[in-house]
């Protein structure tokens, strides 16, 4: 029977029906409960017996060492409750546990202990979710499952009974940012939809004459279509480069093109602000590996912010470099350092989360979607580069990239592009 079963999570496996990891641990219970059940029964039959006495001790070995192979926290318990074996990650997560002890000695979390009495009772398997909030927000699910010797039947009393434990936090971490996102793009969708709504419903009522609030109610309602739209692509921006985020570009790119590029088009918002744009470059060319189109992005987010936020500054400089990486490769360098009002040091570690402003109000009133400098972090992530932040209340702020050079040489830039970067 155990080799009919073991053949069957094979073919489960092998068909995708059945996790690689699940089926290892199915396999374990039925490797245990088939070689090993009988000599744990005997074992743990009355409280007489030590667990570590010399008779089977070398089963006991086995069972140890198949335990210690399973992936997760995995407890042995035998019938009445007490510690028989368990493996390093299940002494990580309860330090306190002892071989003949109990396991509501080390394991204080009462669902768990409620469901290992009612698996031993009723001989039926129980599983449970439980959360932990010390010392951080943990979430995690717990098997136990009554494990019979060799094909005895299912209403015996199991030989033992086997506590596993599976890590939850990620998967609902997951979730909890997808919630907030939903959450998040819903309101500054539903923002200037309900401005648009308001201003249709005026236009066509008080202000169906009025010539100079019609002109004025455009404008605004302009503005906040194009608001829309902006936020629009970049959340489709984001989904393309989650999407190819394992897929590092290999195209070589030159940067310093790139970044005279996004400075001309953006001359016009620099005029407007009175802001001087200085960029200090390199003779030498800086080759990255590399998404043009991408590190276009990056650089029209810094520098834009830049001109946005820290326009009272008058001056927004630029500067490109090659630096030696901590492997010793050869890396390149940009800066894009505003003297503006700064940035608090509380709001630093969170400047890159989708949807996170210092200043909402103000953010909203210069045209921010709030995913810009997200887009800048998951474009360096996916070109496997970095950045760094530095800002002081009062001094500015300097946004950092650092970006793996390229041995190769990019690609001539097409002529309308050379005659906007010169």
């Amino acid at each position: 029977m155990a080799a009919a079963a073991v053949l069957v999570i094979c073919i489960l496996v092998l068909a995708g029906s059945l996790s690689l990891g699940r089926g290892l641990l199915c396999l374990a219970i039925i490797l245990l409960a088939g070689g090993l059940g009988g000599v744990v029964a005997n074992r743990t039959a009355g409280p007489d017996i030590p667990l570590d006495s010399g008779a089977g001790r070398a089963d006991y070995g086995s069972l140890q060492d198949m335990i210690s192979a399973l992936p997760d926290p995995t407890i042995a318990l035998a019938p009445d409750g007490r510690v028989i074996s368990f493996n390093a990650q299940a002494t990580a997560m309860a330090p306190a546990l002892r071989r003949g002890d109990p396991a509501s000695i080390a394991l204080r979390v009462p669902d768990v202990v409620e469901a290992i009495r009612r698996a031993i009772v009723t001989n039926k398997p129980e599983r449970v979710e439980f959360s932990e909030r010390v010392p951080a927000d943990r979430w995690s699910e717990a098997f136990v499952t009554p494990v019979h010797a060799g094909d005895g039947e299912a209403n015996a009393r199991p030989a033992f009974l086997l506590l596993t434990f599976h890590d939850l936090t990620p998967i609902r971490r997951v979730e909890e940012m997808r919630a907030d996102f939903v959450a998040n793009a819903s309101h500054e969708l539903r923002t200037p939809l309900a401005a648009l709504s308001g201003f249709i419903e005026t236009l066509k009522g008080p202000a169906r004459n009025d010539v100079a609030a019609r002109e004025r109610f455009l404008d605004i309602m302009e503005a906040q279509a194009n608001r829309m739209a902006r936020l629009i692509d970049d959340l489709l921006s984001l989904s393309r480069i989650e999407l190819a985020a394992h897929v590092r570009p290999v195209t070589p790119v030159e940067l310093v093109p790139v970044v005279r590029q996004v400075v001309d088009a953006l001359q016009t918002l620099a005029r407007d602000r009175g802001v001087e744009v200085v960029i200090q470059a390199p003779a030498e060319q800086l080759v990255v590996p590399g998404d043009r189109d991408e590190l276009i992005r990056v650089f029209e987010n810094l520098i834009e912010n830049a001109l946005k936020y820290g326009g009272s500054g008058k001056r927004v400089e630029i500067t490109l470099s090659r630096s030696k990486a901590q492997d010793g490769g050869d890396e390149a360098v940009a800066s894009v350092r505003d003297y503006g009002p700064g940035i608090a040091a509380e709001h630093i570690p969170r400047l890159t989360e989708r949807f996170y402003r210092v200043d909402v109000t103000g953010s909203r009133a210069l045209g921010g979607t709030g995913l810009g400098l997200a887009l800048v972090k998951h474009v360096l992530n996916r070109h496997r580069g970095r950045l760094m932040i530095d800002s002081k209340t009062g001094q500015g702020a300097t946004f950092t990239i650092r970006l793996p050079m390229s041995t190769g040489t990019a690609p001539a830039v097409k002529k309308d592009a050379e005659k906007s970067v010169t």
